[in-house]
């Protein structure tokens, strides 16, 4: 048994739906490797649970496991997740996954840009201030995510970014003239510097950066 395998058997199991999902992404998606899985899934439904949001935003479903996962810790019946999906052919999956789960009824799926929506004045976004974000979107456009919806986190609330440590890409030479790499890193530089938050990133899996507003 490995460190992995020792800290997976040492961790609360998933719910069954989300076991189904990850089978049929495995199956059916290429890259599945996107797919949160177990050990990120748990933090991420623990740090829900922690925060009790009363709206969530997600930038990038996949297949929508992330988004249950974080859907466990809404705070009541009244409390609402969105997921922006630009892929549009992953829909019907999507909506499928989603709705192996009593939580899809929390959940709203957008497929589109997810820039384009964000700055599209929609009313699901904009009407209420967010206390969680989730970004697990196209990584060259992190920066860009951040700008827009810094303003719509609440005083105090969380902003998480995920894969900023990019597979240890963002410390290596070999790929400095990759985009996506060099585009992480300029993001880890913006939010290291920006004195509006308190920020550190955990080395979970391909690095989750937290960022809590101050």
């Amino acid at each position: 048994m490995d460190i992995e395998e020792y800290i997976l058997s040492h961790t609360s199991a998933e719910p069954t739906y989300l076991q189904q999902i990850v089978r049929s992404t495995y199956l059916h998606e290429l890259n599945p490797h996107m797919l949160s899985g177990h050990l990120q899934g748990r933090l991420l439904s623990a740090l829900s649970h922690m925060i009790r949001p009363k709206r969530i935003l997600e930038l990038g479903t996949y297949t929508g496991y992330s988004a249950l996962c974080l859907a466990e810790g809404l705070r009541d019946e009244q409390s609402r997740l969105i997921t922006i999906e630009h892929n549009d052919e992953l829909e019907d999956t999507i909506l499928h996954n989603l709705a192996l789960s009593d939580l899809s009824s929390k959940i709203t799926l957008i497929i589109g840009d997810a820039a384009q929506v964000l700055s599209s004045g929609n009313e699901l976004i904009t009407k209420q201030p967010f206390d969680l974000v989730f970004i697990d979107a196209d990584k060259r456009q992190y920066e860009r995510y951040y700008d827009l919806v810094f303003d719509m986190v609440r005083p105090g609330g969380f902003i998480l970014a995920d894969n900023t440590l990019w597979d240890g890409h963002v410390v290596d030479p070999a790929y400095d003239k990759d985009k996506q790499t060099m585009a992480l890193r300029r993001f880890n530089d913006k939010i290291a510097a920006d004195e509006r938050v308190e920020t550190f990133i955990l080395p979970l899996r391909d690095g989750l950066t937290f960022i809590r507003k101050l």
